[in-house]
């Protein structure tokens, strides 16, 4: 959620700054500087309300000592009227600050100044690439058609016991999950990252503070009884570790990773890559969370690009960097860059991690904030990104890495997998 202040003080920059993201800001911006004029207007008489009923009251104890029981009581009697009178100007500032509270969640994060123009992916910013993208004299087959050939992935069991986008995994398949999430979580402890194991289901509170609320309630799974959501990405409960907290500057960089299920219903998605492991609605993932100091916040997402380039090379996979642009990032983020492989067997570039930085965003829903040099309380930064998500990895594991008779498992792998090609 963006700051009060920052929009009060230049809501023409918000505007043409969330243009960059397509999102016509006019209406919204002018109608909070209404409320937040109307809240400080009923914050100053509500303050005089106050001065005047203690003076009043100082002024009622000398009229009593002085034996001035008449003056004493027509004070009592103003007194009583400003007490009604600054109980409905309080209810009216309730209701003031929570139509501005409203409005406030509707806006976006601000896109960072590099953040370029544009609408779709196609018009995101590639900014490096590795690996080498297999050129072989026989045929290469989607991961779909390698799971049934090698009978490592059922897609029609899990439609039979759950639906579409609920994949089986199966013998070498299962064993290939497991070993990359240990894979994940080890080389992340190795780079200096806290593991943690969060629960799968988060509170309103929870949702709201990382920005899946108001924007994603139609992505998420909820359960109503409970008032439960099941969590899209481990980003939330990581991050809401921090929530309504107050750290110390020595405390930065606070790098934290967790292993989860993800679960999102993807609406709207039909037709849009869909088939195999290209879009679920429950997958694994390996998520890396991290709070830093306003000033080492995009030195901090730069390190977490290199770390996820680390893991890709070491699955030998060939790899591209996109810099999102405005129309592809999302609602909280304020710079995205995105990691795509090559999946061979669809000759298609597929997204497998997204890191973000979020600025002040997340950290201003969820009152997260340090004590700086000077001793005042400043928010704190915070940042994400998938190191990494299992499905389209696997994908493409499977499609860069088959050979004629079978797949061959890349070496860093082998200790987790215990073999090292699937046949």
């Amino acid at each position: 959620m963006l700051q009060i202040n920052i929009i009060r003080d230049n809501p023409g920059y918000i505007i043409e700054r969330l243009a960059i993201k397509n999102f016509k800001a006019e209406s919204i911006v002018e109608n909070i500087l209404q409320l937040d004029k109307k809240r400080r207007e009923l914050l100053k008489l509500l303050d005089a309300m106050l001065a005047e009923s203690n003076r009043l009251a100082k002024e009622i104890g000398v009229l009593y000592q002085q034996g001035k029981a008449d003056e004493a009581g027509k004070m009592k009697a103003r007194t009583a009227e400003l007490k009604e009178q600054s109980g409905l100007m309080s209810e009216e500032l309730d209701q003031v600050q929570q139509q501005m509270q409203e409005e406030l969640v509707l806006l976006p994060n601000l896109p960072a100044a590099i953040v370029p123009p544009g609408k779709h992916a196609e018009d995101n910013e590639i900014v490096n690439h590795g690996g080498k993208v297999p050129e072989v004299d026989w045929p290469l087959l989607p991961h779909w058609d390698l799971g049934s050939k090698y009978g490592i992935l059922d897609f029609e069991l899990g439609v039979k016991i759950t639906g579409a986008g609920f994949p089986l995994y199966r013998g070498k398949g299962a064993r290939l999950q497991r070993a990359l999430i240990n894979f994940f979580l080890d080389e992340a402890v190795k780079a200096g990252y806290t593991e943690y194991q969060p629960p799968y289901v988060v509170n309103e509170a929870s949702a709201f503070a990382t920005g899946q609320l108001p924007d994603k309630e139609g992505q998420m799974y909820f359960a109503p009884v409970d008032k439960l959501y099941l969590i899209p990405t481990a980003e939330v409960p990581i991050t809401n570790i921090y929530r309504d907290v107050i750290l110390k500057q020595t405390d930065f960089p606070l790098k934290n990773v967790a292993y989860s299920a993800c679960f999102r219903r993807e609406a709207g998605s039909y037709g849009k890559d869909v088939r195999g492991l290209n879009r679920l609605h429950q997958f694994d993932k390996v998520e890396i969370v991290q709070i830093s100091h306003p000033d080492k916040s995009y030195q901090v997402l730069d390190e977490m690009v290199e770390y996820v380039i680390t893991l890709l090379n070491k699955l030998e996979l060939p790899f591209r960097v996109a810099k999102l642009c405005g129309g592809d990032m999302s609602f909280a983020s304020a710079l995205t860059y995105d990691m795509e492989v090559f999946a061979a067997g669809q000759q298609k570039w597929l997204e497998v991690s997204s890191i973000s930085n979020f600025e002040a965003f997340q950290a201003n829903r969820m009152k997260l904030r340090f004590k700086n040099e000077e001793g005042k309380t400043e928010l704190a930064h915070t940042l994400n990104g998938s190191a990494l998500a299992l499905p389209r990895i696997v994908a493409s594991l499977l499609e860069n890495h088959q050979q004629p008779d079978g797949i061959r498992i890349p070496d860093a792998l082998v200790p987790y997998t215990g073999f090292n090609f699937i046949n």
